[in-house]
């Protein structure tokens, strides 16, 4: 402080000592929680920070910080809210779980790097169903009762070092609950994972995420890798996606130092301009090639059991599945579903084919069938029970056959025009969803319990060729696959899968150039349709989506035609 401003507050009757002591202190109270399903046998300290201009009535914002109270949060919060330069906030201060010993002779179990370090929504699911629910059963010491809002944009959450890569694969996971992420020497490296969110960044469809990174250039280089390289590497693909992102670098090591120091500065950043809600970045030129700005999922329908199958007709009528209540549906003019067929035989991947009729698996007859205009269906072929299929513009038929038991081989069936049945090929662990490369003389098969989509050439008899593990996808920290499952491709030869991570979506050359979330985290299947086939089905589960995208998907029933090469 300047001798100049220090006569002017003695001439008021101000001193700094009497201004500190003005700001209102908070309270915070000690608690423990052990009783977690989530991370079952666990025990942990939290601390509960609630403000003096808590009113008791009022939903507060939230922040949340792993590894308990730390950047002396609160004596930063008392003067942040008292300047109004952060809303009323409550902070929620959480030490990671411990299993306890057996007895004396024995260690805990340390669940940090696994609570931390992991990606998923294990410990997302674990602040929203538990832990942030045992905090509003408590009362502040005057008796007031503690209420959380339950906005995402009203929540803010950070961490240092492993606590750093927790906070962000929350807000990751939940932006729903989370929009503010606060972190200081991420560990995003290779230690469970969070090496690839440098790369699933630019992928993803944007997030309404802001994120305030730090590091120092003297950070840790050791077998996990460079988190000094790895928090620039995460900051250069925010930007890249157009993130709310700002960052604070020092030469400081692995420690809270330089944290702590811009820790106010980082508070007021992350909750500047509230309550307006944090904004999505802007996403790759891949994704801008596909999606049109402002045009979101839109509900078709849902409490169903179990959707699949989404297809096409040459009109552009979109028609799914219900497999679990053996109904199918078609999409109205006011994207709403319709009962087609009050019985599919248990119908599950369809596709239809050159004649006009819909073709598909039947769980119930083990065969398949083709359905007319007015629901009557013909019988195919059968004898085994199919997963999906493909008809080509000549009327030929690609059916997987997954082994469903787990014991029998995984199969590819060929039925030629004349219905004559003849098994392609074998080996994929478990074949799914497929489709034919618009020119047709490729045919797709994804391998659900892996991370391979394989690539065949399709010969003039029906027959495959030159098997390739050709598409790679991703595959999710929780999973040991892809779960790669129905998939189309559009004009420009994009190939899309749905996925655990979403619709995947692929250049010509095999690699994911993005990844498109569903509204409930869940794709089975997906079909373009509309009277300009840029209309995008998802079957989601029990629910159904559709959203207007910008490209065009090319239906595999009508002529092939040839896209431009891919970029190499």
């Amino acid at each position: 402080m300047t001798t100049r401003l220090f006569c002017v507050l003695i001439l008021v009757g101000l001193t700094p000592w009497t201004i500190l002591a003005q700001v209102p202190k908070g309270e915070v109270q000690h608690f423990t929680f052990e009783k977690s399903k989530v991370f079952p046998g666990t025990f942990r300290d939290y601390w509960v920070y609630i403000p003096t201009q808590y009113d008791g009535k009022t939903p507060a914002c939230v922040y949340v910080n792993q590894d308990g109270v730390g950047y002396n949060a609160p004596q930063v919060f008392d003067k942040l809210i008292h300047e109004k330069k952060m809303p009323v906030t409550i902070g929620v201060f959480i030490m990671h779980g411990r299993v306890k010993a057996n007895g004396p002779n024995a260690l805990d179990r340390f669940n940090r790097s696994y609570e931390y370090d992991g990606l998923g929504d294990a410990y997302a699911r674990f602040l929203l169903d538990e832990l942030l629910p045992d905090v509003e059963t408590k009362k502040t010491k005057d008796g007031r009762a503690i209420v959380l809002s339950k906005r995402g944009n009203d929540r803010a959450i950070g961490g240092a070092s492993s606590g750093a890569i927790c906070a962000f694969t929350a807000a990751w996971e939940r932006p729903d609950q989370f929009s503010r992420v606060f972190s200081a020497i991420g560990t995003y490296v290779g230690l469970r994972g969070g090496h690839n969110y440098s790369t699933l960044i630019r992928k993803f469809e944007p997030k309404p995420l802001r994120i305030y990174l730090e590091d120092g250039s003297m950070d840790l280089n050791i077998y996990g890798g460079d988190w000094w390289m790895a928090n620039q590497a995460m900051e250069r693909s925010l930007v890249f996606a157009g993130y709310e992102v700002t960052h604070n670098w020092g030469d400081g090591g692995h420690n809270g130092k330089h944290a702590t120091e811009l820790f106010p500065e980082a508070m007021e950043w992350l909750w500047k301009g509230w309550p307006e809600p944090v904004k999505a970045g802007r996403g790759s030129p891949q994704l801008k090639e596909i999606l049109n700005p402002g045009e979101d999922w839109k509900l078709v329908g849902e409490g169903y059991a179990f959707t699949e199958g989404p297809a096409a007709n040459a009109k552009g009528e979109l028609f799914f599945n219900d497999v679990g209540k053996g109904k199918t549906y078609r999409v109205g003019d006011d994207g709403k579903a319709l009962v087609w067929l009050e019985d599919s035989k248990r119908g599950d991947g369809q596709n239809f084919g050159p004649d006009g009729r819909l073709y598909a698996a039947s769980g119930a007859e083990n065969a398949i069938l083709a359905w007319n205009e007015k629901g009557e269906s013909t019988r195919i072929a059968g004898g085994w029970r199919g997963n999906d299929l493909v008809v080509n513009s000549l009327g030929g038929i690609y059916v997987t056959e997954p082994g469903w038991d787990g014991r029998s081989p995984s199969k590819i069936h060929y039925i030629n025009p004349k219905g004559e049945d003849k098994i392609v090929d074998t080996g994929l662990k478990f074949s799914n969803g497929l489709c034919l490369s618009p020119d047709q003389t490729l045919l797709y098969v994804g391998d659900m319990k892996s991370h391979w989509v394989y690539s065949y050439q399709v010969q003039k008899d029906g027959s495959l060729s030159h098997k390739q593990k050709y598409y790679h996808l991703h595959e999710p920290d929780t999973a040991d696959d892809s779960g790669a499952d129905g998939m189309r491709v559009d004009k420009n030869g994009r190939l899309y899968v749905a996925t655990r991570m979403g619709i995947q979506v692929c250049d010509q050359a095999g690699r994911v150039n993005c990844i498109i979330p569903t509204p409930n985290g869940n794709v089975s299947n997906l079909a373009f349709g509309g009277a300009n086939g840029d209309l995008l089905l998802a079957t989601c589960g029990s629910k159904v989506y559709l959203r207007k995208v910008k490209t065009k998907g090319a239906l595999n029933f009508l002529a092939p035609t040839k896209p431009a090469a891919p970029g190499l």
